[in-house]
């Protein structure tokens, strides 16, 4: 699954022409599909940090160091100005090496692995697999659905007659 919204992402912004660059309306925190992709690239670094150190039997700092899963939000905005100065493209590089880095680690486990709860210390009551579900499926899902209803906010220009 998280190869194949992998894939349903990058065909959609790939079908996108000009509009890949294009801000999207008010209301949003991530301004475009850089920002997005920026997002979902620095997760997934996340998310390896804390299977590094999990299965290295430490604890890691979730979801990152001084902050709670409240404060996400805080961390989010952290995250966007990291890379806001960053070009689309680069971006894109980094999301695909990050996602080949998860799909790579997905693949190292078996399903028991993957879905067994309390298998590993660090994942606590979750089982590893949910919480690679969601740094890569469930998070590439949330974007398709971002992207794609904030490029449909996007005024379309008028053609003078």
């Amino acid at each position: 699954m998280s190869q194949e919204n992998y894939s349903r992402l990058e065909n959609y912004i790939n079908s996108l022409g000009p509009l890949k660059t294009a801000e999207f309306p008010e209301g949003t925190m991530n301004r475009n599909i850089r920002d997005v992709l920026a997002h979902l690239h620095h997760w997934h670094l996340m998310f390896m940090d804390w299977y590094k150190t999990g299965m290295a039997g430490s604890k890691p700092e979730m979801p990152a160091k001084g902050f709670t899963w409240k404060t996400v939000p805080e961390l989010n905005q952290l995250i966007w100005n990291m890379y806001r100065f960053k070009d689309l493209d680069e971006v894109r590089k980094l999301f695909a090496e990050s996602h080949e880095k998860m799909i790579q680690k997905i693949e190292m486990h078996s399903n028991e692995e993957l879905f067994q709860k309390k298998r590993y210390a660090w994942t606590g009551s979750t089982s590893l697999g949910a919480y690679m579900i969601s740094a890569t499926s469930s998070h590439y899902d949330w974007a398709y659905k971002l992207i794609k209803k904030c490029i449909k906010g996007i005024p379309k220009p008028t053609v003078a007659a």
